[in-house]
This record gives structure tokens, C-alpha cells and sequence, in this order.
């Protein structure tokens, strides 16, 4: 069996990556029952990548990707490093004009799709030329891979700095942005991924999350090529379909994004669980009282850190890191105010560990020294200067940091709450909510109050057979000691099913246009402080105490 040439010894691209393995008879990717060496994946990538040259245009050499976690979609990423085009990840949970919207968006030239994806294609008008939308399950797809066998790999002398991911943010907020990542950014991407985590090619990495999320690129699929590791593709994520997948392919690697920690445990606890072979689960917005249980339960190590796609920004948990921070940031990592770009004021905690001096502490994550690592969005100056201004990179997300240098997250900059006059952020509203046994998600949100500013929201997805009564949930917010009087939801929704995107991120945007005039039931706290479920007529009295304000045009909310 041949060796592959070792990562670290060669230039970090993934161009030089995919070509290093030319010789290996290692396994590279698992799929169900089939598996492929890097020597028949790479023979592969290069007849795909000497068909993207045969056929490519003049213009933005990009290639869309409309697929779930199957080989085809590693098998364009490596024939577009080859070939020095660029992989836009599409999302298959955006449909119609929106998806049509994100292909022309990104100047695709080439779309790689499946047949469990034509219906979201169907009826579209597609900026992308018909003969260069290619079916993986046609007889096209196999006659043109076909007719590129034999044929040397492409030897293309590439600009490595140059876009090779075309990555859309999660569109929580509006129209996602495609952020630019280099062949050049992703290759250290992974070198660094693997000596921090100790990654060789022994191991056995589980994909579950999409490949068109930047975690699935950065946190498992360009760590492996580097090192020479094996990658388990899961068409989609399964809750029940984890363990049984760790064992079955003997995983010893995770990535994850969102809430899957927390889905994976809410299925039915058994006490054979901790036999599995599983390692490391590294990701990134595991829910904080979720790590310690996910570990206990599977015996693995959870490697909760904060990043970036865009790279600006990395926040590393230590040791040593207070349970509900991040951990600390790489250097340049500070809270500013977005309006004048001055530090914010170190946080304070009262006795019972809840901040005391949110106004002037919660600002906006930035780096001051990382502003050159950020490669750009996709024809968006707007954004690019947004995310630059004044020379300094901002994350768009809200944070504190304490006396001993730690940051907490406080949300997206959309995530701002203000109260009876009072700011606060809604992500530690969330941390506490979900300390609740029986509830598996929390989202906190800003809905408007009837004489100024907001009220607190929150719509909680709970354990099974669980219900609101269950959760006596006044006695639990009166034993919370870190909980502010003006941190208490007002309304509290209730929901079998939360709006996410792709990646498991909330939809708040979703949740705040429906409010509490919702399909779903909604329990209002009253002046005692305790929950009375909302009736047609209680929404009606809401209603009226907004409309002799002259305020009614704020609930203006679209019913689901």
C-alpha cells in the first residue's frame, strides 16, 4: 500500500492536498455500503475536472452544488480544486425564486444537481446553460465522466488566494451573503484544524452536517484530506441514525452545528451508549448544559468553539473557561461599540452571576488585527464595507468579555433586547431557559410592548411527551437567581417543530413575524408572574391596548 505524501510537508492548498493522494490506497470516502480509495478519488476528480475545463466559459469559473452529503458532492469539490474553479454550496432549503436568486447571484457556470433535487429546479428560469446542468443519476453524467478516462490529471498552475468556496451565510436575517474562502485560507484552515486536534490519518471522520456549510468544509471534510483520514457521508442528518452510523463505520470524529447535540439527545437513552468508538465531537453552538451530558452519555470529548466563516474571528474554549462563556479569542479579539468603535466596559456580575451592567459592557464581537484575513462576499461591497468599516473585522454578533479576559456570546446584533429602558442580549435568557430539564430549545426574541420599547418572547421546543403544565415553570424562573425580573418572558410559545435553516440555526426572524398571534399555543405571564394560555379574546384585548396607542401597525403579524 502506498503512503500518502504527509500534509504538514507540503504547501497547504487543497489543490496540493487532492493531488498528494494520487498513490494512496487508503480509504478516502464511505457511503452507505460503498467506500473509494484516494487513488480512485482522485482519478475521478480529474476527469471531472478535465470536463469543467473542456467545457467551461469565459467569466466566473464557479460551479454550483445542489446535493445532499453524497460522494458527488467531494468529488466536485476536489475536481474544482484541480481545476481552479470555485464550489458554491446551494441550499436545498431555499426554494423557488430564492433559490434561483442564489444561483444567478453566484454566477454559476456549471450545476451539479440529483434527482431528489430536479423538483426544486423544476419550472425555474436558471441563469446556468441547460447542457452545463448536470443530473449525477443520468446517462449524461456517466457519458461525460466516461469520456475524460484515460486522460492525464489537469496540471493547472492556480492563484491560490483566489475564491474556491463560495459559502452562503444562514439567511436568519434576509438574503444570505456568499462569503469568498481560498484554496490557500482552507488549506491552513486545515493544517491548523489538525494539529490542534491531533488529527492523522487514522481517523474516521462522521459527516452529517450539509457540505454546503462552512463547518462541514473547515471542521471535517479539508481536515481529513490533509491528513489522509476516512469520511462517512450521511445524506442528512439522523438523530436515531448517529449511533448506530458511529458504530457500524467505527467514527471516531464528529463536526457539528446548532442543536444536533441536542437532538441526538433526545432520543431514548440506553445503557449501552457509551460503547462507541467516538472521540472527538467538535462544532460550534452546542447548547452549554447539552456538552456535559453528550459527553457523559457517549464518552467522547465535545470541542465547543466559536468561529467565523468569514475568518475573522476564533474564539478557542480552554479548561479553565466559565460554562457559559465562548472561551478566549485568538489576539485582537475585543467587544466594541459598533457606533465608535471604542471598547466596551469590562463585565460585572451581581452575586447571583447575572450582568449588571449590559448597557455598557454587550457590544459587538470584532478582531482589530484580523481585518486581512476576510476575503470578501460574493458582489456585495455594501457588506464588505460593513464588515471592514474603519479597519477593524466585525462579526455581527454580540458579546461581553470579563475581568479575566473570557467573551459570552450575546446573540447576533439582531438579538438586542430592550426592556422598561433596559438592554440586554437574548442568548443568556436562552442559556438559562434551556437549563430546564424538559425542554430541548430555546429562542428568545424581541416582540413590541404596547407602550415602548419591547417584550420578551420565547418559543421553547420541549422534551416528548412533555407539556407547558409540565414544566411548572414559574417556580423554575423564580429559582433562577441569574434571571433579571426584565429578562422574564412575557409570552412563552410553545412548538413541535422550530423554524431552522439548513444548518440547524432558529429562524427568529420567523418567530418574531408571527408573534403571538400563532398557530401554536402561547401562555401570557401576568403581573403575579404567573402563565395564562392565550385565547382569541386575550389576543383581541392585546390587540386593542396597541391600536389607542397608535402603535397596532407593529403587530402586524403574519399568521402560521
Amino acid at each position: 500500500m502506498s503512503s500518502n505524501k504527509p500534509a504538514e510537508n507540503i504547501h497547504p492548498s487543497i489543490q496540493n492536498f487532492v493531488l498528494s493522494h494520487r498513490d494512496n490506497d487508503n480509504v478516502a470516502v464511505v457511503f452507505e455500503d460503498q467506500q473509494w480509495s484516494y487513488r480512485e478519488y482522485v482519478q475521478i476528480c480529474g476527469q471531472l475536472a478535465n470536463l469543467f475545463l473542456e467545457q467551461r466559459d469565459e467569466g466566473p469559473f464557479h460551479v454550483g452544488v445542489l446535493l445532499d452529503n453524497i460522494p458527488e458532492y467531494l468529488i466536485t469539490l476536489g475536481a474544482a480544486a484541480i481545476a481552479g474553479a470555485a464550489v458554491v454550496g446551494l441550499n436545498p432549503t431555499r426554494r423557488g425564486a430564492e433559490l434561483a436568486r442564489d444561483i444567478a447571484h453566484s454566477d454559476c457556470q456549471f450545476l451539479i444537481t440529483e434527482d431528489r433535487h430536479l423538483e426544486d429546479l423544476a419550472g425555474l428560469e436558471l441563469s446556468v446553460d441547460p447542457a452545463k446542468q448536470l443530473n449525477i443519476n443520468t446517462v449524461q453524467w456517466r457519458t461525460a465522466l466516461k469520456s475524460q478516462a484515460g486522460k492525464p490529471l489537469p496540471e493547472i498552475a492556480i492563484d491560490l488566494s483566489k475564491a474556491y468556496l463560495l459559502i452562503f451565510t444562514s439567511g436568519t436575517t434576509g438574503n444570505p451573503k456568499a462569503a469568498l474562502c481560498s484554496q490557500a485560507r482552507l488549506g491552513g484552515i486545515a493544517q491548523a484544524f489538525n494539529s490542534m486536534n491531533g488529527i492523522d490519518a487514522s481517523y474516521i471522520a462522521y459527516a452529517s452536517m450539509p457540505l454546503f456549510h462552512s463547518n462541514a468544509l473547515m471542521a471535517n471534510w479539508a481536515p481529513m484530506l490533509a491528513a489522509g483520514a476516512k469520511v462517512v457521508l450521511r445524506r442528512k442528518f439522523s438523530a436515531s441514525g448517529f449511533l448506530p452510523d458511529i458504530r457500524k463505520y467505527r467514527c471516531n470524529f464528529m463536526n457539528y452545528v446548532g442543536k444536533p447535540l441536542t437532538y441526538i439527545l433526545a432520543t431514548p437513552e440506553q445503557a449501552d451508549d457509551v460503547d462507541n468508538p467516538l472521540v472527538i465531537a467538535f462544532g460550534n453552538e452546542a447548547v452549554v448544559h447539552d456538552i456535559k451530558r453528550f459527553e457523559a452519555r457517549f464518552n467522547c470529548q465535545v470541542r465547543d468553539n466559536y468561529g467565523s466563516t468569514e475568518g475573522g474571528i476564533k474564539i478557542m474554549r480552554t479548561p479553565e473557561t466559565p460554562k457559559t462563556a465562548l472561551g478566549v479569542g485568538q489576539p485582537g479579539t475585543v467587544v466594541l461599540d459598533p457606533e465608535t468603535s471604542r471598547s466596551c466596559a469590562v463585565a460585572e456580575f451581581d452575586n447571583n452571576g447575572r450582568l449588571s451592567n449590559a448597557d455598557q459592557a454587550v457590544g459587538e464581537i470584532a478582531n482589530v488585527e484580523t481585518v486581512a484575513n476576510f476575503e470578501g462576499y460574493w458582489r456585495n461591497d455594501e457588506a464588505n464595507q460593513e464588515r471592514t468599516q474603519r479597519g477593524i473585522f466585525w462579526s455581527g454578533d454580540l458579546g461581553y468579555i470579563d475581568v479575566d479576559g473570557f467573551i459570552y456570546f450575546g446573540g447576533r446584533n439582531y438579538d438586542w433586547l430592550r426592556v422598561d429602558g433596559e438592554n440586554f442580549a437574548a442568548a443568556p435568557i436562552e442559556t438559562i431557559i434551556t437549563r430546564h430539564e424538559q425542554i430541548d430549545i430555546a429562542a428568545v426574541y424581541a416582540v413590541p410592548n404596547a407602550d415602548v420599547g419591547d417584550d420578551v418572547m420565547a418559543t421553547l421546543l420541549l422534551r416528548p411527551n412533555i407539556s407547558f403544565d409540565d414544566l411548572a415553570i414559574d417556580l423554575f424562573f423564580h429559582a433562577q437567581s441569574d434571571l433579571g425580573k426584565k429578562s422574564l418572558p412575557r409570552y412563552i410559545r410553545i412548538t413541535n417543530a422550530m423554524p431552522t435553516t439548513a444548518s440547524n440555526k432558529v429562524v427568529k426572524r420567523d418567530l418574531r413575524a408571527q408573534g403571538w398571534e400563532c398557530s401554536d399555543p402561547v401562555w401570557l405571564r401576568d403581573n403575579d408572574n404567573t402563565f395564562t394560555l392565550l385565547s382569541d379574546e386575550c389576543c383581541e384585548q392585546i390587540r386593542q391596548r396597541f391600536r389607542v396607542r397608535d402603535r397596532e401597525e407593529l403587530i402586524d403579524f403574519k399568521n402560521s
